[in-house]
């Protein structure tokens, strides 16, 4: 009965004209920003925090929560159509996205990704209502320890997104977490790997990394491409619905993205880049057919758009109820609080329910407004594919560098992309799978940061990890993925063996 009259209270906070209004302009605006490649969402908040000063606090949250999470649907847009990831977190999707465009089925891919990602936010919408406390609680639990092990086993779990060998998989990823390395030591202080450039005591830029990788490397790849019998599709309402086997294929793949992302997002310092990644690892594993992963499998869509809009809603939980915000665009919604006089923390529900209930029901609200705004939208996205490559490709050139730069204001971070973009079509060539790496560099930096506080808290002894049950847990499912990646090669090379002998025997 609590519940319910909480979230009447919401629904007569959000139902407001005004409010609705501010919430609207906030889901177009993110919509836009996610399309845009290389903008974001923390770009566009950040522009409008001025803003919040002359409207109520309530609206102003709302209006940048709109943003937050309306770009993680336009981002997805981006990534199929061109290659080009709008935001960190669709930069997965790019891997059977971009496949399904190019075989003229652009329009099925954008209406999965809209449907997943409704399917996801209201999942997390779900835990969100029902088990908030419950969810700060676990999220008080994880110590440095657990989060070690929990970003060892998503390390792991990268090694299985490329599509080619293990080993090439595993590659990328310790290539990813080299690159984490570059930059300024948190604990120490000490640059490390910065070749003398005073721009790469920051590190490299996440967003240069990702528009090199997949954007910049699929317009170096595709410029001298034959486009001339290359139509784009005509979009109709039935070109966009899955087949009934189509659809069977994704409702499993959706709720199992919708569970990861809505756990992993409530997590301090996970977000939904990691949930994305990760839920891709987790489908291409369970798949009967793993081979069709990278060639435009539904799947592959549906599970990571799913996890990144769950953990892009309960990612409000660490930051709301315990005052910790889990990435640069959480900080800034909080700094829009505190510029209020609202504390974020565990008595934010109690002392400012109208806030928090309110907040709740216009996610719901505005993940509704955001499939009203893209289904009939989906025919205009795809009709950019009409557009003569001649003229594309420097447009696209054009927005990658204003994107990169609007990032930090800084032109070294378009030559960064510039070359990460040679690096990029260089592992296209040799059949290296760029997705691996770029999740070995966000996890790289976390993965080094929680062992080091973890061997402090323990003075120096490894038995941290394995004492403290959840951590002890995380490593268990580790190695398991390990021993079965191996027994899965060894049986491979085996059944190839076995292959080869039939095939002499019968040529003898």
């Amino acid at each position: 009965m609590e519940l319910i009259d909480n979230l009447l209270l919401g629904l007569q906070v959000a139902a407001e004209p005004t409010t609705l209004a501010y919430c609207f302009f906030g889901v177009l605006l993110g919509t836009v920003v996610g399309v845009l490649p290389g903008i974001g969402a923390l770009a566009a908040i950040s522009l409008l925090l001025p803003i919040t000063y002359h409207i109520p606090p309530t609206a102003a949250i709302i209006m940048l929560a709109g943003v937050y999470y309306g770009a993680q649907y336009g981002g997805s847009t981006a990534s199929i159509l061109l290659n080009l990831p709008g935001t960190p977190s669709s930069a997965v999707t790019c891997l059977d996205g971009y496949p399904m465009a190019k075989k003229g089925r652009s329009g099925l891919a954008l209406f999965v990704t809209t449907i997943a990602s409704l399917v996801g936010a209201m999942s997390g919408l779900i835990l969100l209502v029902l088990f908030s406390p419950m969810i700060a609680d676990l999220g008080l639990k994880f110590g440095p320890a657990e989060f070690f092990s929990m970003m060892v086993l998503g390390l792991v779990a990268a090694s299985s997104m490329s599509s080619g060998s293990a080993a090439k998989g595993l590659a990328m990823v310790v290539f990813g977490l080299l690159l984490g390395m570059v930059g300024t030591d948190v604990n120490s202080g000490v640059a490390r790997y910065h070749f003398g450039l005073p721009e790469l005591m920051d590190g490299i830029n996440l967003v240069a990394l990702a528009m090199g990788l997949f954007g910049i490397a699929e317009v170096v790849r595709c410029i001298n491409a034959d486009h001339t019998n290359q139509q784009p599709e005509r979009v109709t309402m039935r070109s966009m619905m899955p087949t009934r086997e189509e659809f069977k294929a994704t409702i499993a793949p959706m709720l199992r993205g919708s569970a990861l992302g809505s756990a992993l997002g409530a997590l301090p310092g996970v977000g939904p880049s990691i949930a994305a990644f990760m839920s891709y690892a987790i489908e291409k594993r369970v798949a009967k057919d793993p081979s069709r992963f990278g060639k435009g499998a539904i799947e592959g869509i549906s599970a990571p758009e799913s996890a990144n809009n769950a953990a892009a809603q309960t990612a409000f939980v660490p930051s709301l109820s315990l005052g910790i915000p889990g990435d640069a665009v959480m900080a800034v919604m909080m700094g829009a609080l505190i510029i209020h006089g609202i504390t974020p923390g565990p008595l934010l529900i109690s002392e400012q329910p109208e806030l928090f209930w309110g907040l709740v029901v216009s996610f719901m609200i505005g993940n509704i407004m955001l499939v009203v705004l893209n289904i009939p939208t989906i025919g205009l996205w795809v009709a950019l594919l009409r557009i003569p490559f001649a003229w594309m490709y420097p447009a696209i050139l054009v927005f990658v560098a204003l994107g990169v730069y609007s990032v930090n204001n800084n032109e070294f971070d378009i030559y960064m992309v510039a070359v990460l973009g040679v690096l990029g079509y260089a592992l296209m060539v040799l059949k290296f799978e760029p997705a691996p790496l770029l999740l070995g560099y966000i996890l790289g930096p976390m993965v080094e940061e929680n062992l080091r506080r973890a061997m402090l808290l323990s003075r120096g002894d490894p038995a941290i990890f394995i004492n403290r049950p959840i951590s002890a847990g995380l490593l268990a499912v580790t190695a398991a993925l390990l021993l079965w990646a191996i027994w899965s090669t060894v049986r491979r090379a085996v059944a190839a063996k076995r292959a080869l002998d039939v095939a002499e025997g019968r040529a003898a």
